[in-house]
């Protein structure tokens, strides 16, 4: 598979499940938050963007660390469980933005990309390291997080990440790259 995964499959997921990757409930998604959390390099960021944020299971640990933090994803369905979900976090705030073609505005301290790479094509992603090149602040952090087995999504995590992480690699220094078991989790910081 080459073309991106758009909007009309998550549709249909979320149709199907209102959590339909268990973001809420399972033991693997718990640990890799952890893992996620405890990677950033600082204790706290002005402003956060999550892309991709389902649910919002991530996002509202986020909050915890971010002043401002907009969180996207391409589909409303599940947007609708992650505004309930940090209801109590005006700072919070969501929007329907399909990444890389919409993006929200200003510039970010800290991007957070969980699981959500691999679902667009190579010209995608590059499309998407120009939009994190340019919202990223000095100093700033770049987050990603993809499983690593086996999938029917246009790359696979290792593919997904390392491209994006080549394309913006004139900007972005200091990569951090770990694998676990079942995925792997890379923090790059711009210059």
């Amino acid at each position: 598979m080459s073309a991106s995964l758009g909007q009309p499959f998550f549709d249909s997921i979320y149709a199907a499940d209102p959590d339909p990757w268990r973001f809420a409930t399972s033991d693997y998604e718990r640990e890799k938050y952890r893992v996620t959390l405890a990677a950033l390099s600082r204790p706290h960021y002005v402003r956060g963007l999550d892309v991709g944020c389902s649910i919002g299971v991530l996002t509202r640990q986020l909050a915890g660390r971010c002043c401002e933090l907009v969180a996207i994803d391409i589909t409303e369905k599940p947007l609708a469980e992650a505004r309930r979900r940090s209801a109590d976090a005006p700072w919070v705030r969501f929007a329907r933005m399909a990444a890389p073609g919409e993006w929200p505005d200003g510039a970010f301290d800290l991007i957070v990309l969980s699981e959500v790479v691999y679902y667009l094509s190579r010209d995608e992603v590059a499309a998407l390291a120009r939009r994190i090149v340019a919202s990223l602040g000095a100093g700033g952090d770049l987050v990603l997080v993809h499983w690593t087995g086996a999938t029917n999504y246009p790359l696979t995590g290792d593919e997904a990440a390392t491209l994006l992480l080549r394309e913006a690699a004139p900007v972005l220094r200091d990569v951090r790259s770990r694998r676990f078991d079942s995925y792997r989790l890379d923090v790059a910081r711009r210059a």
